[in-house]
């Protein structure tokens, strides 16, 4: 492998979950191309038996390059904290996570059983906090950090039927809100990437369900196929947010669209009414639908 000069990760140590495939495996072979040394983490497993986090590495390997595979949960605190053990024991310490590890479900509210709930949440929520909170310790001692989250438009704004990976990504934004801020004086950064529709096996599987439903579905089915990008484009920017060169940016989330990189405003008030007097329900009522809304029923209809 030939390292770049200008994002040079050298001597740096990452951990990618969910790394197996998809985006997790394309940030994992990206970042080791810079040089950096990757925990590859993952939990699945081929047809045939053999650790998806195993392959990843010896591509790794074949190319030249250094990494070694965890398959432990990061939705369980303490095997979240052996995926970080992981790294401190391999390569001596850690400066790179990458929050990837997730579990997508299409369902309503009314036929979510709590359990696939649960299940699906703590994949995103208490998997970023699990991963995070064991990382910043080394991290916080050497006033050097990159954390990168992913999250999806089904939590920042919403899509129908998938309303526990929506939660569980929404989550994971508010986590990297908070998160920067609290991080930042020690040198650590905390972003987030959202990636438009991307060829990866969750992706995929979630488009053929799209398929299998009504004209709706296929019609949304066919958009997300028309629209899809590599996982190989969303690793780009996932690879620039982990280098020394973007020190000066947390707390942002990043739109990966192919060729098109955009940055989220954060949430703002962007319609006001006030009067001198206190709103009375009715009167509050004769203005507030008056305001243009990005999104809902009519009233009156």
């Amino acid at each position: 492998m030939s390292v770049p000069k200008e994002a040079d990760l050298n001597g740096r140590t990452a951990i990618v979950t969910g790394a197996g495939g998809g985006i997790g495996r394309a940030t994992a072979l990206l970042l080791a191309e810079r040089g950096a040394q990757v925990v590859v983490n993952d939990i699945g497993r081929t047809q045939d038996g053999h650790s998806t986090a195993e392959q990843v590495v010896e591509e790794i390997h074949a190319l030249g390059g250094l990494a070694t595979s965890s398959t432990d949960s990061v939705a369980d605190f303490d095997a979240a904290g052996e995926i970080v053990a992981t790294a401190l024991r391999h390569y001596g310490g850690l400066d790179i996570l990458v929050n990837n590890a997730g579990i997508a479900w299409n369902g309503q509210l009314w036929t979510l059983d709590p359990d696939e709930f649960e299940r699906v949440t703590a994949s995103h929520i208490k998997g970023t906090y699990n991963c995070a909170r064991h990382a910043v310790l080394p991290m916080r001692e050497q006033g050097f950090g990159r954390i990168i989250n992913m999250v999806s438009r089904a939590g920042l704004q919403g899509l129908p039927g998938t309303l526990a990976y929506a939660v569980g990504k929404g989550g994971v934004f508010g986590f990297t809100n908070a998160a920067s801020l609290d991080l930042a004086p020690h040198g650590i950064t905390v972003n987030a990437v959202n990636p438009s529709s991307t060829a990866t096996p969750m992706v995929l599987s979630a488009i053929e369900t799209l398929e299998q439903r009504d004209e709706e579905g296929r019609q949304r089915a066919a958009n997300l196929r028309s629209a899809m990008q590599t996982p190989e484009q969303v690793a780009v920017v996932v690879a620039f947010l982990a280098t020394p060169r973007a020190g000066a940016i947390t707390g942002q989330v990043f739109l990966a669209d192919g060729n098109r990189i955009g940055v989220f405003q954060p949430l703002t008030v962007t319609q006001e009414i006030e009067r001198q007097d206190a709103w009375t329900v009715d009167e509050l009522g004769d203005a507030l639908v008056e305001l243009e809304y990005t999104r809902g029923l009519d009233p009156y209809a």
